[in-house]
């Protein structure tokens, strides 16, 4: 599909393409916070794919297609590289200055954002040349540049834009990575010490961790950690109940989002999803080292932690063993490591997932002191979970 494209840009560290190419494609105007670039395109083909899957009979777009086309197809596509100015994944949620941007932009056409991620500049503009994207985002020092073959477009972004937008997005991000990662009630990491009693759920701690080969408190430090033992604990990203389960995990796993916050189902849910990591990182034959990738993965993603992993075993490192990875997992928020070929998921904020497992790891070694939970002492009422078989079946009603 061959939209207007919108380039946010600083042209200097664009590579593979020459002097003239690159002044063919702009006619430069200015204004202050961000680069853009339209340009027009030549009539192709393309086979359009609807949200489902099925295919559509191919159809022309012609360099005329622009903002009211957009706006009626219902989509901008926006190519980036990962960065914390431009795009990264944050516990299920879309973040970076650039891309706040252009979902507000795209909120005021009243169209979805789509995320391409590119490995680098060369990528952002071959795809912009094609005509694959309309927007292509990139970290600026503070200019703005437009161009604009696509006049509907060009004047909207321009009217629309202001240099305020940049802090404002800047704040937004920063709020939603402090004061809102987790509204929840905080509860005492210890029930009652002299009773042996961890929290209201330990029972059920202690039947879904049977199957992952977890200590039942271990699962209890991860649950302090992820909601303090608050079954109505949610996230900035939406993340839902004692193990902040997300809503596209449960989908995953099976579980109906209605659920999300039945503490059996929102555990259950939670071994489950460990199972499948612990199957994952089952090339990490020692059981220690490898719950700790499976923690670390539980908070930060899989993907980056293999990220981190190859980067050590590149350096000389040991791969399999989390203190030669955990000190990668945090210099994945260092543009020379995410930007590094190796690694294919790019920026993380790892310094988040190394002491979410540090934490856990502390609190249960201060838990381990309980040698069973108190089996009638059970306040809140959570359901027993004398079932066996399939209980991982969370669907299946008592």
């Amino acid at each position: 599909m061959c939209h207007p494209c919108v380039k946010f840009s600083n042209f200097a560290p664009i590579f593979g393409y020459s002097m003239g190419k690159v002044m063919r494609l702009l006619n430069i105007f200015a204004f202050s916070g961000l680069s853009c670039l339209i340009v027009s395109c030549g009539q192709k083909q393309e086979r359009l794919v609807t949200p489902y899957g099925s295919v559509l009979d191919s159809v022309a777009v012609t360099e005329d297609f622009d903002l009211t086309d957009i706006q009626t197809n219902g989509e901008l596509i926006m190519a980036t590289v990962s960065g914390p100015e431009t795009y990264y994944d944050y516990h299920g949620r879309q973040l970076g200055t650039q891309y706040l941007i252009c979902q507000h932009f795209a909120d005021s056409l009243g169209v979805r954002l789509r995320v391409d991620v590119c490995r680098d500049s060369t990528e952002l503009l071959a795809k912009l040349d094609s005509g694959e994207v309309d927007l292509v985002a990139w970290p600026t020092p503070g200019r703005i540049d437009a161009a604009g073959s696509k006049p509907e477009l060009a004047e909207e972004l321009k009217a629309w834009f202001h240099p305020a937008l940049v802090a404002a997005a800047k704040k937004e991000e920063q709020e939603l990575l402090t004061v809102r990662k987790v509204r929840r009630r905080i509860f005492s990491p210890m029930l009652d010490r002299k009773g042996g009693i961890i929290s209201h759920y330990d029972q059920l701690f202690m039947t879904y961790s049977r199957d992952i080969r977890w200590d039942w408190r271990l699962m209890a430090a991860q649950c302090y950690q992820e909601s303090t033992f608050d079954p109505k604990a949610v996230s900035f990203a939406g993340a839902k109940g004692l193990m902040q389960i997300m809503p596209g995990t449960a989908d995953h796993l099976g579980v109906p989002r209605s659920q999300l916050y039945d503490p059996e189902t929102n555990i259950a849910a939670a071994a489950k999803l460990i199972k499948e990591l612990n199957g994952a990182f089952s090339d990490i034959r020692d059981g220690y080292e490898r719950t700790n990738f499976i923690l670390a993965s539980y908070n930060g993603g899989s993907h980056h932690i293999r990220d981190a992993m190859a980067l050590a075993r590149r350096d000389g490192k040991d791969a399999h063993r989390w203190a030669d990875v955990s000190a990668y997992v945090l210099k994945l928020a260092q543009p020379r490591f995410y930007n590094d070929p190796i690694v294919k998921y790019g920026y993380m904020r790892g310094s988040e997932t190394v002491d979410y497992v540090a934490k856990i790891r502390q609190r249960h070694a201060g838990y381990q002191g309980i040698k069973s939970p108190h089996i009638g002492f059970h306040p809140s009422q959570p359901r027993k979970s004398d079932r066996r078989k399939n209980k991982y079946d969370i669907t299946k009603p008592e």
